[in-house]
């Protein structure tokens, strides 16, 4: 019997091939952008009336917001597998359950991303404004704005969950350390309390979830900077 690594068993591709393309796809991630920078500029807060007045002066804009969403959801497909990858010698079947939360996590988000492409098929095409007049078209457009962070929101309960269990592997990894796994299970219940939030405590601030999200970034920058130096688990053939 002869030790073997473990990167063979992966169809080609190693443990530190698979940390430097999930740091890298996270990096890429454009939703902060599209979240946190064109969607606040263009949804005036408690005003229809501006919102669909903005969003029709930078139609552009909104595009981008809606295509950026779509990369970053379709990124966390990328993000599921190379973790999987990362975290199989680990546990196996921990592994893909957690990138099955991902997945279905990436599923929703995208099914929600529908929504904003109903407000920009509202406010693109002309007919809509004669057809249902300005009131009803701010209203449509406005439930369907905010049904967009109500879908994705459910979708987010289980990214939470996803991160709980990739937490837990990266805690148990023993090349990952342990820190990062502590820091992604407390994310996980972050975006679960945040996900619930809008159901159950429907009147509550919970901003303060979001500064759970900072161990995503840790993750996320050490990835990028030491996933190179993954040292790979060496099993007995």
């Amino acid at each position: 019997m002869k030790p073997v690594s473990a990167a063979k068993s992966y169809d080609g591709i190693t443990l530190r091939q698979a940390a430097l393309v999930a740091g890298l796809a996270y990096l890429l991630n454009p939703v902060s952008y599209a979240e946190f920078s064109i969607y606040p500029k263009l949804v005036a807060a408690n005003n229809a009336a501006q919102t669909v007045q903005n969003i029709s002066d930078h139609l552009g804009l909104f595009a981008v917001a809606i295509l950026c969403y779509i990369i970053s959801f379709i990124g966390d497909v990328i993000i599921a597998w190379a973790l999987y990858v990362l975290l199989a010698p680990v546990n196996r079947a921990l592994s893909l359950l957690a990138a099955w939360c991902q997945l279905v996590y990436a599923a929703g988000a995208l099914c929600s991303v529908f929504s904003l492409l109903n407000v920009y098929h509202l406010l693109v095409t002309p007919y809509y404004l004669t057809l249902l007049g300005s009131g009803q078209l701010q209203a449509q457009v406005w439930f369907q704005l905010h049904s967009f962070h109500y879908e994705w929101s459910m979708s987010l309960i289980i990214f939470g969950i996803h991160l709980v269990l990739l937490g837990y592997l990266v805690y148990r990894s023993g090349y990952i350390p342990w820190i990062f796994g502590i820091a992604l299970f407390i994310a996980g219940l972050g975006w679960m309390i945040a996900g619930l939030g809008p159901y159950v405590l429907p009147n509550a601030n919970l901003d303060f979830t979001f500064i759970t999200a900072f161990g995503e970034v840790l993750f996320t920058l050490w990835l990028w900077i030491r996933g190179w130096k993954v040292q790979e688990p060496i099993v007995i053939s």
